[in-house]
């Protein structure tokens, strides 16, 4: 046990409003509950218990699209529940902001579903309603299907997806920061006045892909810009973490993989113009937790009845565009020959323990590689371990619900506190109070600060004046 002073790990659980997510099969064990997606109860229940625990977010992951081919086709996805059906998680932020009060609601929501006037003015519209604890995660599909279901021929190039994302953004970022001065919202009775129109303004953005004019239609909410997620892992989605994201989430298999990513992501930020800081680190990590080693190999046992395989290498592969179905589950990746992907999948295949796994070994892996098994003492102690390689949250990822979580806030959370490593209430403010402990809005140093005063020559009473000027 360690007895230096540390910071806190923020705690997120990570969630989709589907049956399988992660961990395939496992909505198949006597004790899950995920079946119930469709089901209000079940996430109501989960965030309070959350919020009893102090946990910092839920978080809310999507897709808008199915996985690619597995067995030839996508009757396999639909047979194994591979995230489908699946619900919109802004909905169920929503309604789950109604019955919280602290707890952080973040979900996903990709650039290609919606267009940046729209999704502004949905998340200043939940920031006001749930008194600014809510964080966007920025995604941008690598799904084919998912682009295809919003009228694109195919998947879009890796760079161009980033380019529509960094033009998302910025035009996100002048709504939320250049529209609505401070002090422009009045509701004065008396005066007759419910907004100062001479702070109030248009943002005429022209892009490439956007031309929108404003103003926007929301007031500024308690953050402004949302608390903001984002979970690439290539060079370029790293470098728009960096400039752009307060949190970045991480699919590691250890702790030296956060430590390299995080110094990169870090150094990043500070060429930016940030500070190293101002980006937390989340890892996505799974636990078997139990009070004794007997248990916890007893629950590891039990959980691994119910893994389906086979899910699992869908949900790898249908990532990547390869199709790794219809073999035995015994054969070796080096034996595997396909039209597109090889780079992809000769990394797949260096990456795992071995040498030449098997597809089999393939799957353990990726779900092993994420979790953490042992009694509270000796999880925390791993915690300790992926905190100094400079993790600062965990995104727990889970086996069944809402059992997974149970285990941790009874197991671990206590050892946690006990070292001072998780919070035992919640600071005062919006989810970006909490999370930095400053100011509800935006750094400075953030690029959409730049557009705070941006747009004062279009405002409501210059244009005014400009239509008088003409008809005069």
């Amino acid at each position: 046990m360690s007895t230096s002073r540390r910071p806190r790990l923020l705690l997120s659980a990570f969630l989709m409003n589907t049956t399988s997510h992660i961990l395939g099969g496992q909505w198949r064990h006597p004790e899950a509950q995920q079946h119930r997606f469709n089901e209000l109860k079940l996430w109501v229940d989960l965030a309070k218990d959350l919020e009893a625990a102090k946990f910092d977010a839920i978080f809310l992951a999507d897709v808008v699209g199915l996985y690619g081919d597995h067995d030839g086709g996508w009757a396999s996805h639909i047979k194994r529940g591979l995230q489908v059906p699946s619900n919109d998680p802004l909905v169920l932020a929503s309604a789950l902001a109604g019955v919280t009060e602290e707890i952080g609601l973040a979900f996903t929501s990709s650039v290609i579903q919606s267009d940046p006037f729209q999704l502004a003015r949905q998340l200043s519209t939940l920031d006001h309603l749930s008194s600014g604890r809510v964080a966007w995660n920025i995604v941008t599909s690598v799904l084919e299907n998912s682009h295809r279901n919003f009228g694109a021929d195919g998947l879009a190039k890796h760079a161009d997806r980033y380019d529509w994302a960094e033009e998302y953004v910025q035009a996100a970022f002048k709504l939320w920061e250049g529209s609505w001065e401070d002090g422009a919202l009045l509701a004065d009775k008396i005066a007759g006045i419910h907004a100062d129109p001479a702070l109030v303004n248009k943002i005429y953005h022209r892009g490439e892909r956007y031309s929108i004019d404003g103003p926007h239609l929301s007031s500024p909410s308690p953050q402004r810009t949302p608390f903001l997620f984002q979970a690439g892992s290539s060079p370029r989605g790293r470098s728009f973490a960096a400039a752009n994201a307060e949190a970045t989430f991480l699919f590691a298999p250890n702790p030296e993989n956060v430590r390299k990513n995080s110094e990169v992501i870090r150094k990043l930020a500070v060429d930016a113009g940030r500070e190293a800081s101002d980006v937390k680190i989340f890892a996505g990590l799974s636990f078997v937790v139990g009070s004794t080693e007997a248990e916890v190999l007893r629950k590891q046992a039990d959980y691994d009845e119910y893994l389906d395989l086979d899910a699992v290498v869908a949900h790898i592969g249908g990532g990547l565009g390869i199709d790794l179905g219809g073999r035995p589950l015994d054969t070796r990746l080096g034996e595997i020959d396909t039209e597109g992907g090889k780079g992809v999948l000769e990394a797949i295949r260096a990456s795992v323990p071995g040498g030449n796994p098997t597809i089999a070994d393939l799957a353990r892996y990726r779900a092993k590689s994420m979790q953490i098994s042992g009694t509270p003492e000796q999880i925390v102690d791993q915690l300790e371990l992926w905190q100094d390689a400079g993790t600062d949250g965990i995104n727990i990822i889970n086996q069944i619900l809402p059992g997974s979580y149970t285990d941790f806030i009874e197991g671990v959370v206590p050892e946690l506190r006990a070292r001072g490593l998780a919070q035992t209430e919640y600071a005062p403010g919006t989810l970006r109070e909490k999370v930095f402990g400053r100011q509800a809005t935006l750094e400075a140093s953030h690029p959409a600060a730049a557009f705070r005063g941006a747009f004062t020559q279009f405002s409501a009473a210059n244009e005014n004046r400009a239509a008088v000027t003409a008809s005069s």
